[in-house]
């Protein structure tokens, strides 16, 4: 049987981040009814509720990812709780893959071992840059070294698998300072990475300095040079690129996203949470407060919900797959979407091996418009 994941939504921050447009919320911005406690009996309930509303197809999770936000602002304790709201609910499969991120301002060598204790094996940081002129232009708070300081503390811990994410192409983010991030990162020996270059998103703070030419756009020949940087760097240390932005040794990879790639089943429960499971998706009331009420009103807090046809299923089978290293089958691709490939391979960007078709490293450049070629 296919792995099943259960990704685990904490809509809390201590500060906003100026690029951020994912459902979070300081605690200015939640209003009455929106406590962490709420959250906390809220989500435990939604578990409970969603193995209820189809026993049939409930089963253990290969793997839990708690996102957000900042799940650390949780505590060790608040996220022993959740871990234990799957645990009691959907059940964890033997040898799980459990996932936390974490600030590392909010983290402490307690922190790590309180969530080891409760079953945690893996973590994921927020560190984005190592200079200090970047990491205020993206509004991040902690210090440059903390992360650093960070990972030796999960290690010390016990953690054998952590993540560092790391931002490319801020405004004003020269190649020298990527090369002091790329050197910071390395220096942690950390088994993952994940970099990603910034998007600036309408209605984020950096979207509107961008507007008032305070800022400028960040350029898509230069973004592909912090790319090829970044592959160098990390390639030359031992590690792999398995998926476009995201980079691991030898085990280190992310099975919960790998669950998401490869076109997998996932229950997300808290505010905002997308799921798919067996073909149908569907996605969580947003904010905090609404979804705590009507979990305790006795409802599944689904916003929307939709079917998949098996067209839509080919399309997201291609549009997922083909970020990965592995590629896709050959066989995916129907007569046209084939020879559209292979006008790509002609040019570059993807190779046909084996049975599959997989990017190049050129390819990887230009992975997104790729895709839409082949689909289009």
């Amino acid at each position: 049987m296919d792995s099943f994941g259960v990704y685990l939504h904490v809509p809390f921050c201590a500060t906003r981040c100026g690029y951020c447009d994912f459902n979070t919320y300081t605690a200015g911005q939640l209003g009455p009814g929106a406590s962490q406690g709420d959250y906390l009996d809220a989500i435990i309930r939604e578990l409970e509720m969603a193995v209820a509303s189809d026993p049939g197809s409930a089963r253990p999770a290969d793997t839990v990812f708690v996102g957000g936000g900042t799940p650390s602002l949780l505590g060790a304790d608040g996220l022993r709780r959740l871990l234990d709201g799957v645990r009691n609910s959907f059940g964890l499969a033997d040898g799980a893959e459990v996932t936390t991120e974490s600030n590392p301002e909010s983290t402490s060598p307690e922190f790590f071992e309180g969530i080891l204790d409760a079953g945690f094996t893996r973590v994921s940081l927020g560190m984005q840059s190592a200079v200090p002129h970047v990491l205020a232009t993206l509004d991040r708070t902690h210090t440059p070294g903390r992360p650093a300081a960070a990972v030796a503390e999960a290690r010390a811990a016990g953690f054998e698998h952590i993540n560092l994410d790391v931002i490319y192409g801020t405004p004003g983010e020269s190649m020298a300072d990527l090369d002091t991030t790329l050197a910071a990162v390395l220096d942690t020996e950390v088994d993952h990475v994940s970099a990603y270059s910034l998007i600036v998103e309408q209605g984020t703070a950096i979207a509107r300095k961008v507007r008032r030419g305070e800022l400028p756009m960040p350029d898509d020949d230069d973004l592909a040079d912090r790319y090829e940087r970044i592959d160098s760097a990390l390639s030359q240390a031992g590690f792999s690129w398995y998926e476009v932005s995201n980079w691991a040794r030898p085990g280190g990879a992310c099975r919960h996203n790998l669950v998401y790639w490869r076109d997998g089943n996932w229950w997300g429960a808290g505010p905002g949470a997308h799921s798919h499971v067996d073909g149908r998706r569907f996605h969580n009331v947003k904010h905090p407060a609404r979804y705590s009420a009507t979990v305790s009103a006795g409802e599944l807090p689904i916003k929307d919900s939709e079917t998949l046809t098996d067209e839509d299923r080919h399309v997201e089978k291609i549009m997922l797959g083909l970020r990965l290293s592995e590629g896709i089958d050959v066989a995916l691709l129907h007569e046209e979407e084939r020879r559209r490939a292979r006008r790509q391979a002609d040019e570059g960007m993807l190779v046909f091996d084996g049975g599959r078709v997989r990017l190049t490293d050129r390819g990887r450049l230009l992975a997104d418009a790729i895709i839409v070629d082949i689909l289009s």
